[in-house]
């Protein structure tokens, strides 16, 4: 158990990121910043955090102004954010979103509803945990969402599935004809099968970035913000045309032009 046993008062003009100590990030560190309104919760989640040597709070915030300039001042891998900053805010997301588009944002909170869950999720959220989460669980958390996975549990799963499933008339319709090249469909059948960036350039003999760039004009094809809403999206549409064979030829030569 970590123990609470000092936190320091912030004056009037200060931000919470000034509590954080200074000092060089070493290269791999996965980089956070907490977002929280409770100052006794941000230290305690600080000091389980310091106990692992890949991980480094690089600021704090108290309100979602305060995050704002904390992400525009600190290179940051990962933002653990208090649900209840997000209650009628969750448009806030995919603003900080565009002003760092590499940010993965995990929500905390005592509880959600079906509701809840789905729009953080469309919002851009990767993660949403209770705050009674244990500290080992956090952690596993806070590393698989850095390296670009999405941690969802069945019962949200089920939920966001739900919402594709109830507005399938309006997902079909104006997308119906869409085609995608086979260089498409091998990125979209990868990611389907759980791949992550760097998984799926290696198989196709390309870079992240490029994987990254064809992402971006699928996303912008199909209506959808993130990979997850693209992978359920193609598990419950199936909306891949391109041929099978030209796709095969693209797999064999492992090559993205």
């Amino acid at each position: 158990m970590v123990t609470l046993a000092y936190i320091r008062t912030m004056e009037p003009d200060e931000t919470p990121d000034s509590e954080v100590p200074d000092g060089p990030v070493k290269p791999g560190t996965i980089c956070v910043i907490l977002a929280d309104s409770q100052a006794i919760y941000r230290v305690g989640i600080s000091r389980i955090l310091a106990l692992e040597g890949d991980i480094r709070v690089v600021a704090q915030a108290d309100s979602l102004e305060h995050l704002r300039v904390a992400i525009e001042r600190h290179p940051t891998d990962v933002v653990l954010v208090e649900g209840a900053l997000l209650t009628g805010a969750t448009g806030s997301i995919p603003e900080l979103l565009r002003t760092a588009p590499g940010i993965k944002f995990i929500t905390q909170a005592e509880s959600t509803d079906e509701g809840q869950t789905v729009e953080l999720y469309r919002c851009g959220v990767r993660g949403i945990i209770s705050r009674s989460i244990s500290p080992d669980l956090l952690v596993r958390c806070l590393r698989r969402i850095a390296t670009g996975e999405t941690w969802i549990d069945n019962q949200a799963l089920n939920w966001v599935i739900e919402a594709y499933r109830a507005q399938e008339t309006t997902l079909l319709s104006p997308r119906a004809q869409l085609r995608f090249s086979p260089k498409e469909t091998a990125i979209m059948t990868c990611i389907t099968e759980g791949k992550r960036n760097k998984e799926i350039a290696f198989q196709l003999g390309t870079t992240e970035q490029v994987i990254k760039n064809y992402l971006r004009k699928i996303y912008d094809k199909l209506g959808v913000s993130d990979r997850l809403e693209l992978a359920l999206y193609c598990l419950n549409k199936k909306p891949i045309k391109a041929d099978a064979e030209e796709l095969a030829v693209v797999l064999r030569a492992r090559h993205l032009a």
